[in-house]
Formats: C-alpha cells, structure tokens, sequence
C-alpha cells in the first residue's frame, strides 16, 4: 500500500499524545475516586471484569482515528478488478504454413481448439470479433455475444497463401474504430479497389472534413484490445510495425502470440514444402509498442495455456486504485461501534 499524501501520516505522531492524555484522566479520576469513605465500596460499585470493559471503547476509537489518519493519506494499493474490456479481436494466422503437422494433427486445428476455449470462457458481456489473415485480411465475425456465431466463424477457416500480418491488425484497428481514418482499401489491397487504384473525391473530402487526430497514451484505450496469432513472418501487405503505432496512438493494446519454432524450418502440406520460421521479433516490437505481452506457444497445449492466461488477464485486470473510501469506512465503523459500547455499558 502506498499514499497520494505521504506527509499527511505526520498526524500519526498525535497517537501517542492522545494515549497520553487519556491515561492522565484515568490517574485524575482514580485520585478523585480515592477520596470515598472506603476504597472496597469503590471497587464493588465498579464490579469484576469492568476494568478491561471501560477501556475497549477508548480503544476503539483510537482505532478509528488511526484509520481516518490513513484515509487522509489517500492510500493506494494494487487491487484485482474486473476489465473494462468491452471488445476483444482476435486475429489468426491461417496461411498455408498453418497446416504444418508439427503439431498434433496440425496447428491451425490447434489454434481453431485454443479460439473455441477463449470464446467459451469468455464473459458473455464481452463482444468478440474474429479476423483471420494469409495474403490478405478479412473481417469473418463482426464483434458479437453469440458464442454459437463466434464458433461457426472459426470453424470456417480456409487456408491461404502469404502472412499479411500488418494487414490483420488495420482490419482489427478499423472493426474497434469504424469511424477512424483507416483506408483499407489501399492499406490491404494492392493499388487499392478504385480504379487505377485513386482515391474519389468523396473520400479525400471526406477526410479533409475531420478534425486531426491527437493521440493518446498507449495502452489506455480500456473499451478493446487485439489478440493477434501467427506461426510466421510478414511475406506481404503493409508493415505490422506501422500498424503498431497506430494502434498505440489510438491507446490500442495487441497481445500477441507466437505459434511454432523460432529457429524456423522445412514443413510440408498437401504435396508443397517451405520453410518458415516465426518472426518473434516483429511479434514482441508490436506487443511493446503497444504496452501489451508477447506469449509464446511451442505446443498445443503451451497455445491452450496462452490463451487462458489472456482469458483471466483480460476478464481480471490488476489496477493501482485509490482505497481512501474503504479507510474512511473503517474509520466510521471502529466510530461507531465505540460509540454503541460506551451506550450500551455505560449510557455515556
């Protein structure tokens, strides 16, 4: 625990004083109590087991002023709490490098399983896209609450040649931000879908007519963030480098994931060979970028394990968070309940 205002805690140095002065009353009024006839009729009026009785509502209201000196402070501490997270993409790799049987029966099997557990354990107020990519990146499921949708969509994954990566996450940036300034027309397709790959006129007044942008801290957009999984490296569309820092100046996070050997190698499918190796620098420059994680994932089972801890990390996010009001509240219950016992025993 820490606090806003260290110095406030100076005030603790009253607790001694306030002890101090309610043991000097105690002394005044045992001189004054000695001056009864006989000490015996003083000690019967007060009673066995009184002595402790008369203390503990002192005792509890110095606990209270203990706790409001701490609440003064404004005290933090790092508390576990539900995510704000409202919209998750996730991105897959399905080039044909995906069909490698590396991994038991084949990775994209493997990566089709691991989504199907994030789905299913996903809060159900939480809306879940999917955007798979090869030589180039498409939207399969709008974010949607439909698990049975999300399901579907995986399931209908189609290998494809080329590693788009940069592509995959304009596609997602552009599903979390459709108002944004994303011109995926020319960022994904070559030369654009205009003719002779231009722009129209609507398009470039449209964007004349926007405000500029101004960007924001990386890693504080709390509404979304990305997932984004690939065995290989970027064989075409535009840079994910480039696609990171926007991301980062819309406060975008982009966790991502590793599948495969780092040390690359020869895989076959389907009567073709070639060799791959997984690009984890790229994958851990666009995780930093964006003030996220890197999670690399060997196995089936290591991808199973990444994806769950994406699960918890997104569903319960750990925050440094303000607990003033919680010290104000046991400053206000310690208040009250010596306030109760002095009534109740004493009807002072």
């Amino acid at each position: 625990m820490t606090f806003l205002w260290p110095q406030m805690l100076l005030l603790l140095l009253l607790v001694p004083a306030v002890v101090g002065a309610y043991l000097w009353l105690l002394r005044r009024k045992k001189k004054e109590a000695l001056r009864y006839a006989s000490v015996s009729l003083v000690k019967q009026a007060i009673g066995p087991g009184q002595t402790v009785r008369r203390h503990l509502p002192a005792l509890i209201l110095l606990l209270s002023f203990v706790a409001a000196i701490f609440a003064i402070a404004r005290p933090t501490a790092v508390v576990t709490l539900p995510s704000k997270q409202q919209t998750i993409i996730l991105a897959i790799d399905v080039s044909l490098s995906m069909g490698a049987r590396d991994v038991d029966p084949n990775r994209i099997t493997a990566a089709q399983a691991a989504a199907k557990a994030f789905v299913s354990d996903h809060p159900p107020e939480v809306k879940i896209g999917i955007v798979s990519f090869g030589a180039t990146a498409s939207l399969v499921q709008p974010p949607t609450r439909s698990r049975e949708e999300l399901l579907e969509a995986i399931d209908r994954f189609q290998l494809q040649r080329g590693t788009a990566t940069g592509s995959a996450l304009y596609v997602a940036l552009s599903t979390l931000f459709p108002d944004a300034d994303i011109d995926l027309e020319s960022l994904v397709f070559a030369g654009g879908l205009t003719r002779n790959g231009s722009r129209t006129l609507k398009q470039d007044k449209a964007k004349a007519d926007k405000p500029p942008f101004t960007p924001v801290t990386p890693g504080s957009y709390k509404s979304g963030a990305i997932i984004l999984l690939s065995d290989g490296r970027r064989t075409t569309g535009p840079d994910p480098l480039d696609a990171a820092k926007w991301a980062a100046d819309h406060g975008v996070r982009v966790f991502t994931v590793g599948f495969g050997t780092a040390e690359g190698g020869t895989i076959g499918f389907e009567g073709w060979s070639a060799y791959v190796r997984l690009d984890e620098e790229t994958l851990k420059a666009i995780a930093d970028i964006t003030r996220a994680e890197y999670f690399y994932a060997g196995t089936a089972a290591d991808l199973a394990k990444v994806y769950q801890a994406l699960n918890a990390k997104l569903v319960l996010e750990k925050k440094d968070t303000e607990i003033t009001a919680l010290w104000s509240a046991i400053a206000a219950a310690f208040a009250l309940a010596a306030g109760a016992l002095s009534l109740l025993w004493f009807r002072r």
